[in-house]
Formats: structure tokens, C-alpha cells, sequence
């Protein structure tokens, strides 16, 4: 039977879709693959951070996404950035800090006063020369800081506290590394070291008594629901930091690396507002959930603190001035 005018050009239409579609696949497969790996879960929302950022790079690269920890641990993604093993990942300053010692000063408590103190010192030129420090010597490139929250104690039980020697013999879940653990001796208590994925458990059969995170790990990870008392000493403005791997960056064309920092910029914009709105809606769902919530003697703490990593050999290796250069952004 003779082909009329009108299958024809059915037919013809369809074949330039299947040539379009086959061509936008094949150029797809062309882009690079980047690996990332996180702790987060995918209700975090960094996760939605990652997404907007995906879909700004999308022409130039194909993000292969991991949440959970699910490829690499938590502490290990900065290891395996350096081998090769992993693209990108959302590394915590306390990582870097234990390959490089001057960067344990980002990591300690009360430094940073909020969010955008935070921002303003990573943008800054003390800032850049941190940042240029960890690529010189990690063969990492950042991109920036990922606030996620300010950090407080939640504990088990009802004993009130409201100063660091209040806090002496709680075990209070830090995660692994020297600079997480310093962290958790600073505010009086007795850190144990235990994995991001485990707290929940830990908490819940007694193995710990409490753990430090922001307000919306709290809720995402759902500790609340094995806690009694969220002490706000607002020790830690939280953040890690989004980076890629130095060759990876160095490999991009200048367009590309501007595509890259602007969608790195925008998510990272957009994530901190998010948080800082979340968590104060989050103080509010707490105290309906049950939960005890308090501010101690904040100016206690941060004395206790600060004295204690002044007089620490963890000081000796900050760099000299940089203290007084982010007091005064």
C-alpha cells in the first residue's frame, strides 16, 4: 500500500526526534561523570542544594550523586578525593584540619559569630588564602562553605546544664578525628567518637548520652525522638565545605570553572537562608515534640572554650594573625 503525503511526514518527524534524542543522549555520555559523595541523607537540605546545582551543570557534566554515606564514610571522603577514587564531595573543615593543623582554628569553638560571618570571612582575603593553603597541599579545589546550622548539645535525661562543668562526665557523641574530639573537651565533656549513621542507636540503648548538631540534623536524623533536652550553647556555627578535585577543576575550561563557582555560589546562597529559616521553625517543633529546650550560660562556655584551646599546642600551629583578621570581618 502507497505511503500518503501525511505518514510521510509523520514518519519524517519522527526521525529527526529519534536523531535529536539519540544525539542529546550521545552528547550526555560525553560528559564527564562526577562522583559525589555525602553523609547528609537525601531529606537534607543540602540534597536539594546539590539538585539546583546539578541542574545548572548539566550541559558540561553528569553528577552521579550518593547520599548516606553510602559510598564513602564519613572522614573518608578527603582521602578519597586525593586518590582519585571520588569528583566531588561536602568535606568538613575538621578533615582537613587533620592533614593540615593550621586549619584547626576553623574548627574551633565560638569563632565564627553566624552565618553570614561565615560567608564573609570565606570570601575574604584571609579566606582565600585558607582555601589556597588546602589546594596547595590536599589537591582540592572549594567552592564554598555549607552552613548547615548552629551547632547545640542534645542530651538524654532531664539534668539541667548550664556550664561547661556541668557537662563532666556526659559522653557526648563527636564524630572521628582529633579536632571533633578537642571540640567536644571544650565544652566540658567527655567525647566519644562514634559514626553519624550510629547515633540515633547510641542514644537510644544509653551507649551515649548526648550528641552536638544543628537543628535541622536533629530533625532529619530524628534523635529528637530519643532525647529529652536540647541545651542552645551555640558553640559551633556548622559548615563543610563543597569541593571538587584540584585536577578535575584544572582540567575545566575558564567557562566552564565560572559555571561551575556560579552554581556553586547560588546553591550555597540558597541552602544557608533555607537553614537559617528551618531552624528557627525547628525550636518550636521541639518543644511540641516534648523536648526541654534552654539556653545555659553561654559566656561560661565560650570562656571555658576559648581559654582552653588558647593554652592547647592545637593553637601553635594557627596561623599568626589569622585569629584577630576574622575577629575583626
Amino acid at each position: 500500500m502507497p505511503i500518503n503525503a501525511k505518514c510521510r511526514g509523520i514518519l519524517a518527524a519522527s526521525a529527526i526526534m529519534v536523531t535529536a534524542t539519540t544525539a542529546s543522549l550521545a552528547v550526555a555520555q560525553d560528559n564527564p561523570t562526577l562522583r559525589f559523595s555525602a553523609v547528609f541523607s537525601e531529606q537534607d537540605i543540602r540534597a536539594e542544594m546539590m539538585q539546583r546545582f546539578e541542574d545548572v551543570i548539566a550541559d558540561d557534566f553528569t553528577l552521579e550523586i550518593h547520599y548516606g554515606g553510602t559510598l564513602f564514610s564519613q572522614g573518608s571522603e578527603l582521602v578519597a578525593l586525593q586518590r582519585g577514587n571520588l569528583e566531588m564531595s561536602n568535606v568538613s573543615p575538621q578533615d582537613i584540619a587533620n592533614q593540615i593543623p593550621a586549619w584547626s582554628l576553623l574548627t574551633s569553638a565560638y569563632l565564627f559569630r553566624d552565618a553570614e560571618h561565615l560567608l564573609d570571612f570565606f570570601s575574604s582575603d584571609a579566606g582565600e588564602e585558607m582555601k589556597a593553603m588546602a589546594e596547595d597541599q590536599l589537591g582540592v579545589h572549594i567552592l564554598g562553605p555549607t552552613f548547615f546550622g548552629t551547632r547545640h548539645v542534645g542530651l538524654v535525661g532531664d539534668e539541667q546544664i548550664d556550664t561547661p562543668e556541668d557537662m563532666s562526665g556526659i559522653r557526648l557523641r563527636m564524630p572521628p578525628g582529633e579536632s571533633w574530639q578537642f571540640l567536644g573537651e571544650s565544652l566540658g565533656a567527655n567525647p566519644t567518637a562514634m559514626a553519624y549513621a550510629e547515633v540515633y542507636t547510641g542514644l537510644q540503648t544509653g551507649a551515649i548520652d548526648g550528641q552536638d548538631n544543628p537543628l535541622p540534623n536533629v530533625q532529619n536524623m530524628r534523635f529528637y525522638e530519643v532525647m529529652e533536652q536540647i541545651v542552645l550553647t551555640s558553640h559551633l556555627v556548622a559548615f563543610d565545605l563543597l569541593m571538587v578535585s584540584a585536577s578535575v577543576w584544572n582540567d575545566m575550561t575558564p567557562e566552564q570553572q565560572e559555571t561551575f563557582q556560579t552554581a556553586a555560589d547560588e546553591a550555597i546562597a540558597w541552602s544557608t537562608e533555607e537553614h537559617q529559616r528551618n531552624e528557627q521553625e525547628l525550636a518550636d517543633f521541639f518543644k511540641e515534640e516534648g523536648l526541654n529546650l534552654y539556653t545555659p550560660n553561654v559566656d561560661a562556655f565560650r570562656e571555658y572554650a576559648q581559654q582552653l584551646y588558647l593554652e592547647s599546642s592545637i593553637s601553635d600551629a594557627w596561623p599568626e594573625g589569622m585569629l584577630e583578621r576574622i575577629n575583626n570581618l
